[in-house]
């Protein structure tokens, strides 16, 4: 059984522009910059779209990880869902939904993994897996909402 977690951002950017962001290679790169993450194959720069793949390498708790995730369901402007097919994961899905939410944009994203450890592995993905990859998916989403267009401002000199 897959452990599971969500987490909500808001942003002031349109369901459209955020869902455009979120898909966008070259922003995961430039959100993951602690963990020195890169696409190296597949779609490696602009946007992923719906059955395509890209194949991540980067650092994670101190180990170097390759990754290759398939996007496997798209509904623009309004969610799209990714999905490991070869990694260090048994099972990873990340599923992403853009909601209007008065000005802006209520983000929300829903992961579900297991790990490949076995019932002892159990342990692992609740006490530190899933505290770590919330954490990344949360500083991902500040870098995303801070890629927002600064408000406009009114000319004072009227």
């Amino acid at each position: 059984m897959p452990v599971a977690f969500v987490c909500r951002t808001r942003s002031s950017m349109s369901p459209q522009e955020l869902f455009d962001l979120s898909r966008n290679i070259d922003a995961h790169v430039g959100s993951m910059t602690k963990s020195r993450e890169k696409a190296v194959a597949g779609v490696t720069t602009g946007l992923i779209s719906e059955g395509q793949t890209v194949t991540w390498q980067a650092w994670h708790l101190g180990v170097r990880i390759r990754m290759t995730s398939r996007i496997t369901r798209m509904e623009a402007p309004s969610s799209f869902s990714d999905e490991q097919v070869k990694g260090p994961f048994k099972y990873l899905r990340h599923t992403h939904e853009f909601r209007a939410d008065g000005s802006g944009t209520l983000m929300v994203d829903t992961v579900e993994f297991a790990a490949p450890f076995g019932p002892v592995g159990r342990l692992v993905e609740k006490l530190v897996l899933a505290r770590y990859l919330q954490n990344l998916i949360e500083k991902r989403n500040e870098f995303l909402v801070a890629q927002a267009p600064p408000a406009s401002t009114l000319d004072s000199r009227q």
